[in-house]
C-alpha cells in the first residue's frame, strides 16, 4: 500500500492531532516519515524534504509547540521497500484512520457490525475504533461485500492498518 499525503491532509491530520492527548505519533510511507512528540521546548517546526529545502513553519495550538519532522527517504536499487502483505487490488481495503482497539461489535454481548460475507452500504457502521476512552464509528465508504476480517476483536491496531477487504459490487 502506498501512503500519499497532501498538503490539506497533513493540515487536518495535524488539526486532529492538536486536538488529542497523543504525546508522540509516527507515521511512515514509502518516500516520507512525520515524527510528532509533544511537551518538547521549541518554537517552530521544520520539514526536510528530498531536495534539501529547508522550511519553518509555526503551527497554532494550545499545548507548547512541537516539532515536526518530515524526512525524505531515499530509495536505492540494493534496498527495495519491503512488500505489502497480501495487497489485492481488486478488493477496497478498508484501514484505520487512527491508532485504536478495534471492536466488532457496539457492546460486549450484542451482535457484530458485519461477518465476512455481509453486505454493506456506503455509510454503514462497520466497527468501532476505540480511542482515548472514545468510542469512535467506522463507516463504509463503499457498497460491497466482506471478503476478510484481519482483526481480532478487542486488538489494538496502528493508523493506516487494514482492518477488512470489501469486494465492491
Amino acid at each position: 500500500m502506498t501512503m500519499n499525503l497532501d498538503h490539506d491532509e497533513l493540515h487536518r491530520l495535524l488539526a486532529k492531532l492538536g486536538d488529542s492527548d497523543i504525546q508522540e505519533f509516527r507515521l511512515e510511507g514509502q518516500d516520507f516519515r512525520l515524527e510528532i512528540k509533544r511537551n518538547i521546548a521549541t518554537t517552530s517546526s521544520s520539514i526536510s524534504t528530498s531536495n534539501a529545502i529547508q522550511q519553518s513553519t509555526s503551527i497554532e495550538a494550545t499545548q507548547p509547540a512541537a516539532p515536526i519532522i518530515v524526512e525524505s527517504i531515499s530509495e536505492s536499487p540494493s534496498n527495495p521497500p519491503p512488500a505489502v502483505a497480501a495487497s489485492r487490488p481488486e478488493y477496497h481495503e478498508i484501514t484505520a484512520p487512527m491508532v485504536g482497539t478495534f471492536y466488532r461489535a457496539p457492546a460486549p454481548g450484542e451482535p457484530v457490525f458485519v461477518e465476512v460475507g455481509s453486505r454493506i452500504t456506503e455509510g454503514q457502521t462497520i466497527c468501532i475504533l476505540e480511542a482515548m476512552k472514545l468510542m469512535n464509528e467506522l463507516e463504509s465508504e463503499v457498497n460491497g461485500e466482506i471478503i476478510e476480517i484481519l482483526i481480532e476483536n478487542g486488538t489494538p491496531v496502528e493508523f493506516g492498518q487494514v482492518l477488512m477487504r470489501v469486494k465492491p459490487l
